[in-house]
Formats: structure tokens, C-alpha cells, sequence
């Protein structure tokens, strides 16, 4: 089994003969929750793709991990780097897209308040919204043992959309009327790649044709209709497969 995974501040100062400690709320998992005892492996990472391997030392008190560094492993940039553009489902379907598209292997999730959106984001909720999904991606790329974590970014407006596929090499919006697969598409082997996927009840004609205009495509991702929620993953997961990064 693969030794588990905690979020530090900064590992720039990190060199072999120092150890390194773990505190707060990650140390108080480690040692608590997750028991570990002296001897035991872990992994430390910054969430930017920089990553310590050590050893437990020992523990202090009951959220306070001391580690003996053996390597400092590395998460290059991605390439291409996947961007999923992810409408706001209902309920808690956004943070399960979030969770399912951080352990399958997305970079960036740019949550978009689609014009069929039932759920809006303002205010306070918004905030706090935006605050799960950003927890969500954290707590998803430890456990699925990443080192670089997808940015969660800010609610984009549908113009902001327009302006993110424009700027990509490879722009997609999910469509189940799209004429060709996603799987047979022309994709680059670097720079950045956009995938938008709509809200439960569709991507407006509007909007579609907005994003034509920016250079995108609709295309289809099989013969079933994926729920919002997972077709960002299963998108994620046949780019990955394509591209080579999964090799």
C-alpha cells in the first residue's frame, strides 16, 4: 500500500538531515486519526508538486509529526493540462464531479453558472461553496496520492468561458448531439486543453453558439447521457488515456 499523503504550507526549505515536522489540523490526522507510529512512511507535499518521502521519527502530543525526509519526489506540469469547465449541479453532485475529476487526474476546475443552472452561487453561499469544492479537490488529491492538486478556480461568468476556450489549443463543449466522438478528436500533445460541460438541463443555444465563435466544438462523448456530475470525469479519463498521460 502506498504511503499516505499530507498538505504542508511550503517544502522549500526541505533538505535530507532535517526533519520535518507536521502540525495543525494535518498533524492531528496523522497522529489521531490515522495513528501512525514511528517508523511508518509518508509522503508530505506542498499541493504544487513537490512532495517529501520520509519516515516518522516520532509523535508529539496528539497532533504533531515529526519526519525524517529520504527523497523529494516531483509532479512535472501536465501536458497537455486538462481544464474542465463544470456547470453548477444541484445538491452535492458539485463536490462529488470535484472529488471524482481530482482522483481521475483534471488540473482545473473552473465552476460556471450556466444559464439552465438551478443552483446559483451568490453571496455568502457562493463563498461557501466555492470553499467545499476547494476542500474537496485538497482532500481528494491526497487520497488519490497526488502531489500537484487541481486549482479550483473562481465562479466563471459564461464571457469568462469564451475567453478560456479561445485561449486553449484543443476546446470542447459536451454535447449529446454532437456530431464527433471526443474519442476520435485531433488532440495536442501540449498546451492546455478545455472541456465545458453543461448543467442538468442542457448548454443553451446561446451559449453554444458563443462558444463556437471562441473556437470550441461540441462533441459527444458516447451513446449514453452522462449526468453532469460525471461526465467532467469521464471526459477526464479518455483525455488522459488519449494523450498519453496515463501511459
Amino acid at each position: 500500500m502506498t504511503a499516505p499523503v499530507f498538505v504542508v504550507d511550503s517544502l522549500d526549505a526541505a533538505a535530507l538531515g532535517t526533519p520535518l515536522v507536521l502540525d495543525g489540523p494535518e498533524g492531528r490526522h496523522a497522529v489521531s486519526v490515522k495513528r501512525l507510529q514511528p517508523g511508518e512512511d509518508v509522503v508530505l507535499t506542498d499541493g504544487r508538486g513537490r512532495g517529501a518521502a520520509g519516515r516518522v521519527l516520532r509523535t508529539e502530543g496528539k497532533d504533531r509529526l515529526v519526519v525524517e525526509p529520504v527523497s523529494f519526489p516531483d509532479e512535472p506540469e501536465p501536458a497537455p493540462r486538462i481544464t474542465v469547465v463544470q456547470a453548477l449541479p444541484k445538491g452535492d453532485r458539485g463536490e462529488l464531479a470535484v472529488e471524482t475529476m481530482t482522483e481521475t487526474g483534471t488540473d482545473a476546475i473552473v465552476p460556471w453558472s450556466a444559464a439552465r443552472c438551478i443552483t446559483q452561487w451568490r453571496g455568502e453561499r457562493g463563498a461557501k461553496a466555492l470553499a467545499k469544492w476547494r476542500a474537496t479537490a485538497r482532500e481528494a488529491g491526497k487520497q488519490s496520492r497526488r502531489l500537484r492538486f487541481p486549482e479550483v478556480a473562481e465562479p466563471a461568468t459564461t464571457r469568462r468561458v469564451a475567453e478560456l476556450l479561445a485561449e486553449a489549443d484543443f476546446a470542447a463543449v459536451l454535447h449529446e448531439e454532437g456530431a464527433e466522438p471526443l474519442a476520435t478528436a485531433a488532440l495536442p500533445a501540449t498546451g492546455s486543453v478545455v472541456i465545458v460541460v453543461g448543467p442538468e438541463g442542457g448548454v443553451s443555444p446561446e451559449e453554444i453558439a458563443l462558444f463556437e465563435a471562441a473556437g470550441a466544438r461540441p462533441y459527444r462523448l458516447g451513446r449514453s447521457v452522462l449526468r453532469t456530475s460525471t461526465a467532467g470525469t469521464a471526459a477526464t479519463a479518455l483525455l488522459l488515456t488519449r494523450t498519453g498521460r496515463w501511459s
